[in-house]
């Protein structure tokens, strides 16, 4: 059953069809046949909304509308320039700046195509005038805009907890150390590179600013945005605040950014509730589709014979786990991120509970190589989305080779946090 299951999906989803419709498709047949022809569809519709109307998925729509107010409001680029005047004449400034800037975006946005299109459109362009060569231009840009995944508010986060049913709140939490360990290593690796390589990323004369006008930077332009990651994150590990409460406080608070910016006007609203709306639409005819297969899955018994055939493997449960990354690493090299969570979900968390490990940690690690799946070769959407903006002389065996060092920071990541869970669990432990 599993086999005819997921072989039937994956057909489907190299026919071209949208992936929402796969699942529903798949469903309606298994429905049919497993749950009893008429009465299984009515509880299919059932389940299509109840798996749509949890007040868990309610921090999604808020975070991507979230995104759309920063993206629109054109508030990133005053942020970047605040966090400019800090670098100095350090190695290769402005490839830290992305990493800098990314980490800072992610924390007001969970879409790392939007923030990898942001750094990029206004980032390349300085580079390549100051002589920084392709590896030092697209590869932290592709880096640091993944961290949006890893750093919260993290929409994927929130759709792999309501899946996986796990603590959404957890879940946010434990992934603030393993995205500011992937920022750390970004960090390491491209001064390191920029002392044994300095001719690709060139020093250049960098004017003087004052300590007080840093300061004043600062003030206007980064502390405002602590402001809203207060509002989401600091409330939800106050106990203060529920997910769905905070993200919705961090809703409201992008848009007081806005008006504080002079930036939130009708067309602002417009846009961004359009945008938020349409990107949630998909999202959540995805996870309708994904809840009712998995509960096929379960009813047909596949779920139980798969974690069976894993307990019984001749493998410490550890290699299991690191079999299961592997799996998603060569997923990401041909299908988005969200179709991959969705045909995964269902088959690995039994099988992690089986073993008895930690779900919130799965969970991280989980996250981090979806994280990976947007800058895999040859199909990981940021590539395209990094492509679009770079100059016209960039080919995609450049956009390839700049994310490489990156993904192998990754994996160094995901290594780490294997080897050491607390890295991952040290903060939802104190959670109050």
């Amino acid at each position: 059953m599993l086999l005819i299951l997921l072989g039937s999906l994956i057909v489907l989803m190299a026919s071209g069809l949208p992936v929402a419709f796969c699942f529903i498709l798949i469903n309606i047949v298994g429905v049919m046949l497993l749950w009893g022809g008429g009465i299984g569809l009515q509880q299919f519709i059932f389940s299509i909304f109840d798996s749509v109307s949890t007040f868990t998925l309610l921090p999604v729509p808020m975070f991507i509308l979230m995104g759309e107010v920063m993206f629109y409001s054109g508030i990133a680029p005053l942020m970047m320039d605040a966090l400019d005047k800090w670098l100095g004449r350090l190695p290769g400034r402005l490839s830290l700046l992305a990493v800098g800037g990314g980490t800072l975006f992610s924390t007001l946005t969970g879409a790392s195509m939007a923030s990898v299109a942001m750094l990029g459109s206004v980032l390349v362009p300085q580079m390549e005038e100051r002589g920084y060569k392709k590896p030092m231009t697209l590869g932290p840009i592709l880096g640091s805009g993944g961290l949006a995944i890893m750093i919260p508010p993290s929409s994927l986060a929130v759709i792999l907890g309501a899946i996986a049913e796990i603590s959404i709140g957890k879940i946010l939490i434990a992934i603030i150390l393993p995205g500011l360990l992937m920022a750390v290593l970004y960090t390491s690796y491209i001064i390191i590179r920029s002392r044994l390589q300095p001719h690709l990323a060139p020093v250049y004369d960098v004017p003087l600013i004052s300590i007080f006008d840093k300061v004043i930077a600062t003030v206007r332009y980064i502390l405002p945005v602590g402001f809203i990651i207060f509002l989401v994150i600091g409330l939800i590990i106050l106990g203060v605040a529920t997910p769905t409460e905070a993200a919705a406080t961090g809703a409201i608070g992008t848009f007081v950014l806005a008006a504080f910016y002079r930036r939130l006007n009708w067309g602002l609203v417009k846009k961004s509730f359009s945008g938020a709306i349409q990107v949630t639409v998909m999202m959540f005819m995805i996870i309708v589709g994904a809840k009712a297969f998995s509960q096929i899955m379960a009813f047909s018994g596949a779920s139980m014979g798969l974690s069976e055939l894993a307990v019984g493997l001749p493998l410490t449960p550890i290699f299991i786990v690191i079999a299961m990354q592997i799996v998603l690493l060569f997923l990401g090299m041909f299908l988005p991120v969200v179709p991959i969570m969705m045909v995964t979900i269902p088959v690995f968390m039994p099988v992690i509970l089986t073993l008895g490990f930690d779900p919130v940690w799965f969970a991280v690690i989980y996250l981090l190589n979806i994280e990976m799946a947007t800058t895999t070769p040859p199909f990981g959407l940021s590539l395209f989305v990094m492509k679009s903006v770079a100059p016209p002389d960039t080919t995609m065996g450049d956009v390839y080779r700049g994310a490489l060092p990156f993904l192998y920071c990754d994996m160094i990541a995901i290594a780490l946090i294997i080897a050491f869970p607390l890295i991952a669990l040290w903060l939802p432990d104190i959670m109050h």
